[in-house]
């Protein structure tokens, strides 16, 4: 089966980081079924994934926002942070969305990793607004 379309492979979040900074991630499903999936992260406490799983119709996508929550950035500290995005074509009965990814055999599940990565604003970075 042909996998759930991402558009990117890490997520990039920019300073700075006293507020809640939030991204969008694009998921497509190029297939003609409908296709479940869920967001997993190394790092639950210092992220919000909305929504963290759901069920995509056949040929369309749906936008995920992930946000940052508020903290000290330490340039020295290395970002490990990882999501983990699951993906498997969605049975018939998607009533208890539970028990479909617990009863999920390995062969069915479609895997792809994100890694985060933290951006600082170089002195030529120029940001526009409209009025």
């Amino acid at each position: 089966f042909t996998r759930l379309e991402q558009v990117c492979h890490e997520l990039k979040f920019k300073e700075p980081f006293i507020g809640d900074v939030t991204i969008n991630l694009k998921l497509g499903n190029p297939t003609d079924r409908n296709v479940c999936f869920k967001v997993k992260t190394t790092a639950p406490r210092r992220y919000c994934v909305r929504p963290n799983s759901a069920i995509i119709d056949a040929g369309t996508s749906i936008n995920v926002s992930v946000m940052l929550q508020p903290f000290d950035y330490d340039p020295n500290e290395k970002s490990k942070h990882k999501f983990m995005k699951q993906s498997m074509l969605a049975p018939a009965d998607t009533s208890d969305m539970e028990a479909v990814w617990k009863e999920a055999k390995p062969e069915e599940l479609m895997h792809s990793e994100l890694r985060c990565v933290f951006e600082l604003p170089t002195e030529n970075d120029t940001f526009f607004c409209n009025v």
